[in-house]
Formats: structure tokens, C-alpha cells, sequence
């Protein structure tokens, strides 16, 4: 477990690196994750150790909205002079999402039904 917290905390670290260093646009955490994501690819799979580390972490990700719950609540006339602003990111960001998914359930489908006709 320590190990797996090890290496998902490195992984953020080299991605702040990256981005104070090559002064990308993205915040730190996001360019880990996507390192993690890559090295995951390359691997084929997820270390145990790493699956069972993240797991109840994964279960319990909504109470990691209560902080920026809070935030909001608490700096809420500054939040209400840009209403519109963050409505318009929310949206982009649902729509961007759901076509993010609806792309990947279509790649995966293909993928699935090439195989079916090949077996």
C-alpha cells in the first residue's frame, strides 16, 4: 500500500515538475495522471497493489467534492459575478465528456464485434 501511494505520489510530483520546467498550461496532478495512464498502457495491466490502494479511494472520490462545495459557499459573491462563465464551462465540459465516452464505447464496440467476427 505504502509502495502504491509511493508511486501515484511520484507520478504527480514528476508531472509539477513538468509543467514548472516546460511550462505547460495543465495543472501538475492531471500531466501525472496522464503519465500513470501511459505507463498503465505499456504495462498491459495495474500493479495489484496499485488496484488494491486505489480502489477505496475510487469508492469514496465524492467526498472529495465537499471541499470545493465549501469553496463555493464560502466565496459565493465572487462565484455569482461569473454565474456565467462557470455554467458555460460546466456544460462544455459535460458535452466534452459525453462525446469522450460515447467515442470510446464506439472504438470499443468495433474492436469487440472485429474480434466476434474473427473467432
Amino acid at each position: 500500500m505504502i509502495g502504491a501511494i509511493a508511486g501515484l505520489l511520484l507520478m504527480q510530483l514528476i508531472g509539477t515538475l513538468l509543467v514548472q520546467f516546460l511550462h505547460i498550461p495543465l495543472p501538475g496532478p492531471v500531466i501525472g495522471m496522464l503519465l500513470l495512464f501511459a505507463y498503465l498502457l505499456w504495462r498491459g495491466s495495474a500493479p495489484t497493489a496499485l488496484v488494491r490502494t486505489t480502489k477505496p479511494i475510487l469508492e469514496n472520490l465524492s467526498l472529495l467534492f465537499v471541499p470545493a462545495g465549501v469553496g463555493i459557499i464560502a466565496h459565493w459573491r465572487e462565484a455569482a459575478d461569473q454565474v456565467w462563465q462557470i455554467g458555460l464551462v460546466l456544460v462544455a465540459a459535460a458535452a466534452i465528456t459525453l462525446l469522450t465516452t460515447a467515442w470510446t464505447l464506439h472504438l470499443l464496440l468495433r474492436r469487440h464485434g472485429a474480434r466476434t467476427l474473427e473467432e
